[in-house]
C-alpha cells in the first residue's frame, strides 16, 4: 500500500499531519506501507515509515523536504503503460506489487482530481472518489452548482472570478452587498482551512476588511467564493461509499465546538488551538435531526458522484470490452 502526501499546495502541512494519523493506525501485520512524500517544489521522495516527523506539534508545522530522502523518478513499464516509481539512484521499483494507493494530499495538485487522473492513467487502484467528484468537491463553486441542481439546499453566495475582480471591482462588491452582514470569504479551489476570512461588513472598516479578505483568498486561488454566514451548530457526518449497489454508509453526526478567541473553525482552531476546540461524538441532537443530517450527507455524496475507492484496472478493461461490442 502506497501512501502519498505533502504536495505543492498551501495545505502541505495538513496533508503531512493526515499521513501521520494514517501511518499510526495502519495494521503492519496486514499491510506493507510505502510512504511517498511530495515536497513543496513538486519533488517526489521515498520517506521512512515513521509518523512522528509528520505530526503538528504546537505551532510547529511538518514539511516534506529532500534532505536525506531518496528522490523518486517516474518510469513507464511495459505492462499496459503501468507507471512504476523508482528511486532515481536505484533500480528498485517501489510500486511493483502495490495493491492500492491512499492519496492523502490536501488542496490543489492532488485532492482536486489531478493525482486521481494520474493513478487512473497508470491503472493503479486508489482510495477515494474519482476525477470528476474530486475536482467538483474541491471547487466550492462547481460543488454548489451540482448540489443545488440535485435539490440539496445551498446557502446564499456569490463568486468573484479573476476577470470580474480586475475588470469591475465595484460590481463584484455590489454582489457581496446582497448577502448577509456577516460573510465568509474563501478561495474557491482550496481546502477548508487556508485563506478563509470572516468579515462583518457593518463593522468599522468593514469595506476595507472585505477587500483585504478577497485579496487574501486570491493568494490561494484567483476564483473566490463569498458566502452568507449561516447561524447554527457545526454538525458533520462522515460518508463512505457502499459496497456494490448498496447505499452510502453514514456515521453518527459529530459536533465541532469552537471556543476561546476563535470566531470560527479556522486553521488555528482546527490544528493548533485544540485546547479550546472539541469534537463531540455523537452530537447531542434529537433523533429525527440526526437522521436528517445523515440523509442529507448521503444525498450530497451521491449528487457529487463520490466513491469509496477506484479500481480503475478492472473498470477500464470492462469499458474497453464494452466499446468493442
Amino acid at each position: 500500500m502506497a501512501i502519498i502526501f505533502g504536495g505543492r499546495s498551501s495545505e502541505h502541512a495538513i496533508s503531512c499531519a493526515t499521513a501521520a494519523g494514517v501511518l499510526s493506525a495502519v495494521d503492519r501485520t496486514r499491510f506493507d506501507v510505502v510512504p511517498i512524500g511530495i515536497a513543496r517544489d513538486g519533488s517526489w521522495l521515498l520517506l521512512p515509515d515513521d509518523p512522528e516527523p509528520l505530526r503538528i506539534e504546537g505551532t510547529r508545522l511538518p514539511e516534506v523536504t529532500a534532505a536525506d530522502h531518496p528522490a523518486i523518478a517516474w518510469a513507464f513499464g511495459a505492462d499496459r503503460g503501468r507507471v512504476l516509481v523508482a528511486p532515481a539512484s536505484q533500480a528498485a521499483r517501489v510500486l511493483e506489487g502495490v495493491d492500492v494507493v491512499l492519496p492523502l494530499l490536501h488542496g490543489p495538485f492532488g485532492e482536486d482530481g489531478t493525482l486521481q487522473g494520474l493513478l487512473e492513467l497508470t491503472d493503479l487502484p486508489y482510495v477515494g472518489s474519482g476525477v470528476l467528484a474530486s475536482a467538483a468537491g474541491m471547487d466550492k463553486h462547481a460543488m454548489k452548482v451540482l448540489l443545488a441542481g440535485a435539490g440539496v439546499p445551498v446557502g446564499p453566495y456569490t463568486v468573484i472570478t479573476r476577470t470580474a475582480w480586475e475588470r469591475d471591482r465595484a460590481a463584484a462588491l455590489d454582489a457581496v452587498a446582497a448577502l448577509s452582514d456577516v460573510v465568509f470569504v474563501k478561495p474557491a479551489r482550496a481546502g477548508s482551512s487556508m485563506g478563509i476570512t470572516r468579515v462583518v461588513r457593518s463593522a468599522p472598516g468593514g469595506d476595507d476588511a472585505l477587500v483585504a479578505a478577497i485579496e487574501e483568498a486570491r493568494r490561494h486561488d484567483p476564483k473566490v467564493v463569498v458566502e452568507s454566514a449561516v447561524e447554527g451548530r457545526e454538525i458533520e457526518v462522515a460518508v463512505l461509499g457502499g459496497r456494490g449497489l448498496d447505499a452510502p454508509r453514514t456515521t453518527a453526526p459529530g459536533e465541532i465546538v469552537v471556543g476561546g478567541e476563535h470566531a470560527f473553525y479556522d486553521f488555528e482552531a482546527k490544528y493548533t488551538g485544540t485546547e479550546t476546540t472539541s469534537l463531540e461524538v455523537p452530537a447531542s441532537l434529537p433523533e429525527d435531526v440526526a437522521d436528517a443530517a445523515r440523509a442529507l450527507a448521503a444525498e450530497a455524496f451521491e449528487a457529487l458522484g463520490c466513491e469509496g475507492s477506484r479500481a480503475w484496472t478492472s473498470s477500464s478493461r470492462a469499458l474497453a470490452s464494452w466499446s468493442t461490442r
